[in-house]
């Protein structure tokens, strides 16, 4: 493609981004359907009141049975493979809906012949030994998907003898004081923690006596923690698995009147989909905006006009957290995923948010000034020893999704950097040695954590085909390109300066040599390109010498471009392994490489 050609498309994108856009000015996205998703939220409408929710329940079962596997699974995403967790779940909805539906008796035999072909009998009762060692010791899905199946029959007589108690006596400690107990579960799985203990607990015969006092006497205030840390959304984090574990345990536990489930079921029945499906989230609207605004770079005034940039910053400023978080503590500042009461600040919405705001109020480096300066502050507070930057709470480390991480760490040296310079003259130079101080920590983490080939590991990100299910092409690709943005800010000493460009010039050495020869990249070397991994690579390395490279992966795009349009493909991971795809992030890489190019006045030729 030459640079007349590469005008054209991002021309076409743009149009595209902009049908996309909501009329109150920013982007929702489309999260994936989730056969998970569908099956716990069926479950808890059943247990709720099967009957007043029998359209919704045939709804969602019906969309199983046109969504499944040839190989009688399920898999997160219509484009995923299937997966014994999913698969189980899927098999436990229908069995307590089985008399619902006619296809019921066909979908459990071909479910039943995957687990099998996968060694679990589900006869035989091993469910429960191959479900935890899938998951090891993060307990935050594996006991869910046990007490779910225990629940709907599938271990016989709600037996959950077996299933791992969860301590949720343990969620009445000051919140400061996690991170140094074994609560088994990520940090943001605390509702997960209280109501599945509780209803292990009430369904377990044997029970040591003193733990059977402790706990029995915790419940009342467990359930207290648990409304006060519900949003007004009626959805935990505004996810459809979470909320839907929570409710139906709850329910089998004695609590059906409680607020906390009919607040739950509320949200379920409001967010299924019109085919029947459910998300896994309500949506990542903070989150594709930013990207949106990310991608569009420097071409952004020519495709927003000063009002519509107003109205989007000012959308972002809107949803800002101003207080102490409910669910997590967190001071104010900070920015999630969506504009829904459930969302949570994290680590890497903030930055999304604080370089859109930089780039949106570019003719005015005062309007903003103090939302990013509390933004840049909350980011600094959520900076852990080890110099990366954690999702949500700093100084959890026992489970993967809660460790400070590549791909958000980057992403806040990135925003700080900038902010430093936005902010030079408004704040106190006291503030400043602080957010260098940040910068200077997040070298020293990148630098312990590059791979001795260069690459660099994500977090809430992977590819299904790659081993371990990371995705190094993705982790790589985002870190130094925020790498080399810190270093076009021109906000860096020397001495990190030096340092950063041999973190970038490592890992473009390996995004060069993961480069299949088709021209794309895949997670991996060897791995099936993608849309989405392909621009991003590109993205990274686009002011590299290497231009017959450059030429191929634009090539290679052009191709899937024409034959397949804006395909997305399984690449998020939320927590627990659990994949979805959103429809903006292949619109939003390919345009965010194509700018780059573009700006770089680079033809790929």
């Amino acid at each position: 493609m030459d640079h007349l050609h590469l005008q054209q498309r991002f021309d076409e994108l743009r149009s595209v981004l902009l049908e996309w856009q909501n009329e109150k000015g920013y982007w929702e996205g489309e999260l994936s359907s989730s056969a998970l998703g569908v099956a716990v939220a069926c479950a808890a409408l059943h247990f709720y009141d099967w009957e007043a929710n029998r359209q919704q329940i045939v709804d969602g079962m019906q969309w199983l049975a046109r969504n499944a596997n040839t190989d009688g699974g399920f898999g997160d995403t219509a484009n995923s493979p299937s997966n014994i967790s999913t698969s189980l779940l899927c098999y436990a909805a229908v069995t307590l809906c089985r008399d619902m539906f006619p296809e019921s008796a066909i979908l459990l035999k071909n479910i039943s012949g995957y687990l099998e072909s996968c060694g679990i009998d589900i006869r035989s009762g091993n469910a429960e030994k191959a479900i935890l060692n899938h998951y090891g010791k993060d307990f935050t899905f594996s006991v869910p998907i046990l007490t779910m199946c225990a629940f709907c029959g599938v271990l016989p007589g709600k037996n959950v003898e077996n299933i791992p108690q969860l301590p949720f006596e343990l969620s009445l400690f000051p919140r400061s004081f996690y991170r140094m107990l074994n609560l088994n579960v990520v940090s943001y799985a605390i509702p997960a923690l209280v109501a599945v203990g509780i209803a292990i607990f009430k369904h377990k015969k044997k029970k040591n006596f003193l733990m059977k006092r402790i706990r029995q006497a915790s419940i009342r205030k467990a359930m207290i923690l648990l409304e006060k840390m519900m949003p007004e959304s009626g959805g935990f984090l505004e996810a459809i698995p979470l909320t839907a574990f929570v409710s139906l345990c709850l329910i089998e536990s004695g609590f059906r009147n409680s607020e906390v489930v009919k607040k739950g079921i509320s949200f379920l029945q409001r967010t299924q989909r019109t085919d029947g499906g459910w998300p896994i989230d309500v949506d990542l609207s903070i989150w594709v905006s930013s990207l949106a605004v990310k991608a569009l770079g420097n071409n952004l005034p020519s495709v927003l006009d000063q009002i519509q940039q107003k109205t989007l910053a000012n959308h972002f400023v809107s949803v800002q957290n101003k207080e102490i978080h409910s669910f997590n503590g967190t001071l104010p500042g900070g920015w999630g995923w969506t504009n829904f009461s459930g969302s949570v600040p994290d680590g890497d919405d903030t930055p999304g948010v604080i370089l859109a705001l930089i780039k949106l109020s570019e003719s005015n480096k005062t309007e903003y000034s103090t939302e990013i300066e509390n933004a840049c502050d909350w980011l600094c507070r959520l900076q852990n020893r080890d110099g990366g930057l954690p999702t949500f709470t700093k100084g959890w480390g026992k489970l993967p999704f809660d460790r400070s991480c590549s791909d958000l760490t980057g992403h806040a040296v990135l925003a700080v950097s900038k902010a430093i310079g936005y902010l030079d003259g408004q704040i106190p130079g006291k503030k400043i040695t602080v957010y260098r101080k940040l910068v200077r920590n997040v070298v020293r983490y990148l630098n312990a954590h590059q791979k001795e080939n260069g690459a660099l590991l994500p977090l809430w990100f992977g590819n299904q085909q790659v081993a371990g299910h990371t995705n190094p092409v993705y982790g790589t690709a985002r870190v130094i390109t925020y790498l080399n943005d810190v270093i076009d800010s021109g906000r860096i000493p020397g001495e990190l300066k030096n340092s950063i460009s041999a973190i970038i010039e490592k890992g473009k050495s390996y995004l060069l040599s993961a480069q299949n020869d088709d021209g794309s990249w895949g997670g991996d070397r060897g791995i099936p390109g993608t849309m989405e991994e392909t621009s991003l690579a590109l993205a990274a390395i686009i002011s590299t010498s290497e231009k017959q490279r450059i030429a191929d992966g634009f090539d290679w795009l052009d191709r899937y471009y024409k034959t397949d349009g804006l395909k997305a493909s399984p690449i998020g991971l939320y927590f627990a392994s659990l994949w979805y795809y959103e429809k903006m992030y292949p619109l939003t890489a390919y345009m965010e490489a194509v700018s780059r190019a573009l700006e770089l006045s680079v033809s790929p030729e």
